[in-house]
């Protein structure tokens, strides 16, 4: 059996217009296909097209009003790859490289860790990453990615080099961003900060702490994030 006729084909119209939303073929307040023209186009059943759509306004991509339909919600694109800009105009995120500095380790969590954790994360450990991303060869982002260790296998043996980590999550486990809680503060560089953003040791940088929530209730992801913003400033919604 190929791998597309091994997924549920609810699941294959959702990844359809799960797709189509986040290029913009269905923009913010717009009306996608009724239930009726669904099941026609794609040759599925009102029960099927239902549990798709279903799933798509649990995910936060759509909006169902009774009499009206399936209305698009805006969803901010690879909020885990944060925008760049330049003086005079922003840079997408498709011109980013990722440098792989710790793969992923299964370890426990941090003693002091930033944001309270619940028992089930303390009792299942975290997959503990490190990345610098660049930009024109260029360090911005030193990334350090906390994943609760809750049902992810054989994520540690997963290519990450120049790969977005929210995708490798979305296709493999089906976890989905729905946004989250962030901190940002100035601080100095410290001497391996300084060493991964080629800076100056002390010269400010920014730190982002964030706490993210998916579709799965209770399961988060965590980053500490130090941003270069001497070329580039950071801009985007979260």
């Amino acid at each position: 059996m190929s791998p597309q006729k091994s997924i549920p084909q609810h699941r294959r119209l959702y990844e359809v217009l799960r797709k189509h939303i986040s290029d913009g073929v269905y923009k913010e307040g717009d009306l996608l296909p009724s239930e009726n023209e669904l099941c026609q186009l794609f040759g599925m059943t009102r029960p099927t097209v239902r549990q798709s759509l279903s799933t798509l306004a649990n995910d936060g991509y759509i909006r169902k009003h009774q009499g009206k339909g399936s209305i698009v919600h805006h969803l901010p694109r690879e909020i885990g790859i944060l925008s760049v800009s330049g003086t005079t105009s922003a840079v997408g995120d498709r011109n980013l490289k990722t440098k792989i500095i710790v793969k992923p380790v299964l370890m426990p969590w941090p003693r002091d860790f930033m944001f309270q954790l619940s028992e089930l994360e303390k009792e299942s450990g975290c997959i503990y990453m490190e990345r610098v991303r660049l930009l024109e060869d260029v360090p911005i982002f030193y990334d350090i990615s906390y994943i609760a260790n809750i049902n992810l296998p054989r994520i540690t043996a997963r290519q990450f080099e120049n790969r977005s980590l929210f995708r490798i999550l979305r296709e493999h486990y089906r976890i989905e961003i729905k946004g989250g809680d962030q901190r940002i503060k100035a601080i100095r560089a410290s001497t391996k900060i300084s060493r991964f953003l080629n800076l100056k040791k002390d010269q400010p940088v920014l730190h982002l702490e964030r706490k993210m929530e998916t579709n799965i209730p209770g399961f988060f992801l965590y980053s500490s994030i130090f941003c270069n913003t001497e070329k580039y400033s950071i801009f985007g919604r979260f």
